[in-house]
């Protein structure tokens, strides 16, 4: 089937479960945040000289931006969801590299206190490029999906790694709402070089490298230190990634 293809520069199994914006947010009302805090930066001695650091790969990376900060807002971008798929597993049998993403929702104004009950939405495109829900994959669901964030603020989703459109660097686009108001909409960022060894395998070679770098990219072009993935994996076996969403409740 021919998907909808976004050529735009953007101005768990199981079968998922439909449920309208404001029927989801409802169920959160009741929800509370919970208290936590969050790390800083260190530096080397000056009396003492430097240890060599271990060579990088390109299998892990750590984003620059882990201080406790407001992530910047963002367009919500191309084909959001018609209607809400309350799912861990979001591929819908979307092919590619795993990627098992955590997302944990803090408040920036309260030392980084993890906020609980918070309704996540993450869409994305395939492999291809592709999104669902739209054109002739209007009947489709895969890669967009929700879930509620714990008492530690988290959420994990199972996806694909993603991968790019024209004019796009590879992205995640993320919704964070709460008690019947958007906190934030936001897009999570991918090393280019990680984009760059996974879009070289598998059922992603065929549409190539992407082109466009975190820097060259319109939404980007301001620094993407606080919405930069942190990942761990390869290509071959998948990846774990972390990011962390701050708010200002």
């Amino acid at each position: 089937m021919e998907k909808t293809h976004a050529n735009t520069m953007e101005a768990g199994s199981g079968e998922p479960v439909p449920l309208s914006r404001r029927g989801l947010i409802g169920l959160l009302g009741a929800a509370a945040g919970l208290s936590a805090g969050c790390d800083g930066d260190t530096t080397p001695t000056p009396t003492t000289p430097a240890t060599p650091s271990a060579p990088a790969t390109p299998t892990t990376s750590t984003p620059t931006g882990s201080q406790c900060a407001i992530t910047p807002e963002e367009t919500g971008g191309p084909f959001p969801s018609i209607g809400d798929f309350v799912r861990s597993d979001v591929r819908g049998g979307s092919e590619g590299t795993e990627l098992r993403l955590e997302i944990t929702v803090v408040d920036a104004s309260d030392n980084c206190a993890p906020v609980s009950g918070a309704a996540v939405s993450i869409w994305q495109c395939d492999a291809a490029g592709d999104y669902s829900q739209y054109g002739s994959a209007r009947s489709e669901t895969f890669l967009r999906g929700v879930q509620t964030t714990d008492a530690e603020g988290k959420v994990e989703f199972t996806t694909v790694y993603p991968g790019w459109y024209q004019g796009r660097a590879t992205h995640i686009h993320v919704e964070v709402s709460l008690e019947g108001r958007t906190l934030k909409t936001s897009q999570i960022a991918f090393p280019d070089e990680v984009s760059a060894a996974v879009h070289a395998t598998g059922v992603y070679a065929p549409h190539g490298r992407n082109p466009t770098t975190n820097a060259s990219d319109g939404i980007f072009r301001d620094g993407v230190s606080l919405q930069l993935a942190s990942l761990s994996g390869d290509p071959g076996a998948g990846y774990r990634g972390t990011f962390q969403l701050g708010v200002a409740l």
